[in-house]
């Protein structure tokens, strides 16, 4: 059995569609459905048990968690970066973390888990070390403790312990994620309801709409995943995103060329996200590569065009 926590959101409904086609549906999805609309997630996914967060909680901490499990793809967390509850923060994705991940260890059971390269903050250094390491924001400090913890046990670890650094993640099934959904999904929504995508004007050295992120095809972040979860005892933390950069102004062109029209807004800068504003990242897969996992990753626009039919034909909420 495998275990995908947050297993009902964007990239945890992937992974198990991702079982899915490999054959796996002997799956316990574990996360909190208090949004209800999460379910549409799982409509083309086949499973064999569901369990509520806090119960799967609650079971680790009385001991009672057993069965034949192969491996543990741990997503769930809170994932809004604007959100400042420190204490809900660092419960949700700090301490249950730690329970799963003592649990995985003594059982030797594989651990893969979301980590994020908001750990890296405003840096322009993207290698996996502390020097580098610079949280913006209680979200990615949550992230970076669990690292951090996570780096004091990997020597003695005897089974899989994978952190895996997401950079900006994209793909169907990111509709639920609102003011958290990727830059790709938003001016999609832009160019297609209004017909402009607003970009921000210069910003941190960047001229308009230049500013430049390292995204990723939800397709290659399940492909890591299950290559570790199944791969021969791997332990680190790695830096999960393509290692290029582009600019928001080839997003907005692709998708004004995928809708035949539209145009270009530059606006002003937003204030309020002064000192929490990442105007570059761009992953150093070396270690990535190092690890064992080979494949090509999926080009900017081949990956909007796959976005483009899935979210125009309704099949992707």
């Amino acid at each position: 059995m495998y275990i995908v926590t947050g297993g009902a959101g964007f990239i945890g409904s992937h992974i198990v569609r991702g079982l899915n086609d490999r054959g796996v549906t002997d799956i316990l999805v574990v996360d909190d459905l208090k949004n209800g609309m999460k379910i549409f997630n799982l409509n083309d996914c086949k499973m064999s048990d569901y369990m509520d967060a806090a119960e799967l909680e609650s079971m680790l901490d009385r001991g009672a968690l057993g069965g034949d499990i192969t491996a543990i793809l741990h997503q769930g967390a809170c994932s809004d970066t604007m959100e400042y509850d420190g204490r809900y923060m660092m419960k949700t994705n700090f301490t249950f973390s730690k329970k799963l991940l003592h649990f995985a260890l003594e059982k030797k059971i594989p651990l893969v888990y979301a980590s994020s390269a908001s750990v890296y903050g405003a840096n322009t250094e993207f290698k996996e070390i502390p020097a580098n390491e610079h949280p913006i924001n209680v979200y990615a400090f949550s992230k970076l403790v669990f690292d951090q913890h996570v780096r004091k046990l990997l020597e003695g670890a005897e089974s899989t312990v994978v952190g895996l650094r997401y950079f900006n993640v994209y793909g169907p099934r990111e509709t639920l994620k609102g003011k958290m959904a990727s830059m790709v999904y938003q001016l999609y929504r832009q160019v297609k309801e209004t017909g402009s995508a607003r970009l921000f004007e210069g910003t941190a050295g960047y001229g308009d709409g230049e500013q430049r992120r390292d995204f990723i095809y939800v397709g290659d972040v399940v492909d890591i995943n299950l290559h570790f979860a199944d791969a021969p005892v791997t332990k680190g933390i790695f830096n999960a995103g393509t290692g290029k950069s582009r600019t928001f102004n080839a997003i907005a062109r692709a998708f004004i060329k995928q809708f035949g029209k539209g145009t270009i807004e530059y606006i002003p800068f937003n204030k309020t996200l002064e000192g929490k504003y990442q105007s570059f990242t761009e992953a150093d897969p070396t270690a990535l590569r190092a690890a064992g996992y080979k494949k090509e990753f999926t080009g900017l626009e081949e990956g909007i065009a796959a976005c483009f039919k899935e979210w125009e034909a309704g099949r992707a909420i």
